[in-house]
């Protein structure tokens, strides 16, 4: 079995990076983003991303790392708010952006991972995002057409792996993380804990190692809470 497991996030990127390629970056908000792989990104200095992510981090972290240094082109997103940078650039012309709903967004991910090209929904029809798409009726209702996302390097941030590169990923983290490992020419992951082969219930994994090229232990695991929501102490 050929070795998967790098030692640091910097070797497990060595030759994977160059100008102008696409990269999928797991998360949902700060939960599951590939912490310790995306600095390492900025590190190389390489230009003219194309970002498919759910949405774009937030001040000083995540994604906004590599939209402070100017490296990402475009950014194909669902969620943009609050983020002021990512405002900046795209209201000044530096980012260009495709907005997709965030179901839409899984799904062309998935259809990548899974060789579907296209597929069919209601979700936009009418709208902006139909634009210069084709739309079709199907028992009398419309229908836009959308096609899959692939990436030249998907990177993805799980709980635990094994050296064969099986995945599980913890709660929230799951999010787009084990739809993205399966569309990418190359998937880089990172994981809290490799646990020895034979140790992952089979049930429970999440990702089979066949999609996942190179793992390495995270340096990062900060699990920043993007909001802090309490609730307020009832009265004796």
């Amino acid at each position: 079995m050929r070795n998967r497991i790098y030692d640091t996030p910097a070797a497990a990127l060595d030759g994977l990076l160059f100008d102008g390629m696409t990269i999928m970056s797991g998360g949902f908000g700060l939960s599951g983003n590939p912490e310790s792989l995306i600095p390492q990104i900025r590190a190389s200095g390489v230009t003219g991303l194309t970002v498919i992510s759910n949405n774009a981090g937030a001040d000083g972290f995540g994604l906004w790392m590599l939209l402070e240094s100017r490296q990402i082109a475009k950014m194909i997103a669902s969620y943009v708010g609050e983020n002021k940078l990512f405002e900046q650039q795209y209201l000044s012309g530096e980012l260009a952006l495709e907005l997709t709903p965030q179901g839409t967004l899984a799904e062309r991910i998935r259809a990548g991972g899974a060789g579907i090209p296209a597929f069919y929904t209601k979700t936009g029809v009418g709208t902006v995002v139909a634009e210069g798409k084709p739309v079709e009726t199907f028992d009398g209702e419309e229908y836009v057409r959308e096609t899959w996302l692939r990436a030249d390097l998907s990177i993805v941030k799980a709980w635990r792996a094994d050296p064969a590169g099986n995945l599980m990923f913890r709660k929230t983290a799951r999010n787009f993380n084990p739809n993205m490992a399966t569309a990418g020419r190359v998937t880089v992951a990172e994981v809290e804990e490799i646990v020895p082969a034979g140790s992952l219930d089979p049930d429970c994994i999440h990702t089979p190692g066949i999609y996942v090229d190179r793992i390495v232990l995270s340096t990062v695991n900060e699990k920043r809470i993007e909001k802090l929501t309490l609730r307020e102490g009832e009265e004796a």
